[in-house]
């Protein structure tokens, strides 16, 4: 009997990232729905069984799963998605993934690497070790001083090591990259597709987007901020199909974040406009990175969301709900932030939106997130894989 039940706890354990072993029934009543597909559900019921949900619909359910929650006053939407954090493993991770969670983010991409610190942490939180947001693992890779032959062996032993995405690579933004980084960036997007590695690429002006899309690189991890993407550009890459993330508020200066004393900070905490790293001066680099995300937009290409942080959760994501609130609408943003950074990642038939057969992320909300921003940051429930991990409500 006893090897049965430790059987049964490894197992569930291995799968503890996505359906966690316990508490996966659930249900939600009396709720303002923001679905994420474009449906809002005034007030309706939410039912989630072993960790997926069973439905969601207008009114009270027709039959309830596990706790009950009334949330009453409260607005649900699909947990968010960070899809490009600087996480890893260390001593202040506990404090660090709980703060993740109360913000309300339930899936994290690994910015880059150490991979292997990316996988310990990734392993704290499945093993219920401390508790967190789901982590997806990544390695860094530098083109610099790298021959094709040895970025395909890295690309190689990423996949032995169990890590599926590369961290960001860089590509030279001004004058634009190189021949060399090219064909090094060649070779370990080939390998990438051999053996099932998906490669993110750091291109953050019009030269290095276009060079990347042209080819074929699937995923970009920033948007362009040292100059403006035309409209042609922007066309050019939603017909390819490249996808890419924001960062809108790189650039934008951080108010009282590192310290409380009303002075403009880069989002590293150096002086702003000063400490803003590989810029073009002056801070204008918040201006290209608002007016590019939305040209993009526009142009129909597939823009999700990122901070790019490691400061805290709360305050990334208020700086970057403020910089998008310039130039998209809340409906607009809860489609970024949704069902496009989990396409982003691959997983959009499990993430992003709350509707039936997709993983229970869920989020519950003091305020309707589509009246503004502002109601995006008072995250009271979080629910990860139908399980309860942070409820902050008063009695």
């Amino acid at each position: 009997m006893k090897t049965m039940i430790s059987a049964a706890l490894a197992a569930g354990m291995a799968l503890g990232g996505v359906l966690p072993l316990a508490a996966q029934d659930l249900t939600i009543t009396n709720a303002h729905i923001v679905v994420g597909n474009g449906q809002v559900i005034e007030r309706g019921s939410i039912v989630v069984r072993g960790g997926k949900i069973e439905s969601v619909a207008p009114g009270a359910p027709a039959r309830t799963a596990g706790q009950v929650i009334d949330a009453k006053g409260m607005s649900a939407m699909a947990g968010f998605i960070d899809a490009h954090r600087h996480v890893n493993t260390g001593p202040e991770e506990k404090a660090q993934m709980q703060r993740q969670l109360e913000a309300g983010y339930t899936t994290i991409l690994s910015g880059g690497g150490p991979g292997d610190g990316n996988k310990t942490l990734r392993d704290h939180i499945e093993s219920g070790q401390i508790n967190g947001p789901r982590i997806i693992p990544s390695e860094r890779l530098r083109l610099a001083g790298l021959t094709p032959d040895a970025a395909r062996e890295a690309v190689r032993a990423m996949k032995a090591a169990g890590i599926d995405y590369t961290g960001e690579i860089s590509l030279t933004p001004v004058p634009g990259p190189s021949a060399e980084e090219l064909a090094t960036l060649r070779a370990v997007l080939d390998e990438g597709k051999k053996v099932g590695v998906n490669v993110q690429v750091h291109a953050v002006s019009s030269p290095a987007m276009n060079a990347a899309v042209d080819m074929g690189i699937p995923l970009l991890v920033h948007l362009p901020n040292k100059d403006w993407v035309s409209k042609a550009d922007a066309q050019k890459l939603a017909a390819a199909g490249t996808k890419i993330l924001m960062t809108i508020g790189f650039g934008a200066p951080t108010i009282d974040v590192f310290a409380k004393d009303n002075s403009p900070r880069f989002r590293d905490g150096k002086p702003w406009p000063d400490g803003i790293v590989d810029g073009v001066g002056g801070g204008v680099e918040a201006g290209y990175a608002m007016v590019n995300a939305r040209t993009i937009f526009d142009a129909g290409g597939i823009i999700g969301y990122c901070t790019d942080t490691t400061y805290d959760a709360l305050a990334g994501l208020e700086h970057e709900l403020k910089s998008m609130n310039v130039v998209f609408s809340p409906t607009d943003m809860v489609k970024i932030m949704g069902p496009n950074t989990a396409a982003y990642l691959g997983m959009e038939k499990e993430l992003g939106t709350l509707e039936a057969g997709k993983i229970a992320d869920i989020i519950l909300l003091d305020g309707d997130p589509l009246e503004g921003y502002w109601n995006w940051l008072k995250t009271k429930v979080t629910i990860k894989g139908g399980k309860v991990v942070v409820d902050v409500r008063k009695p």
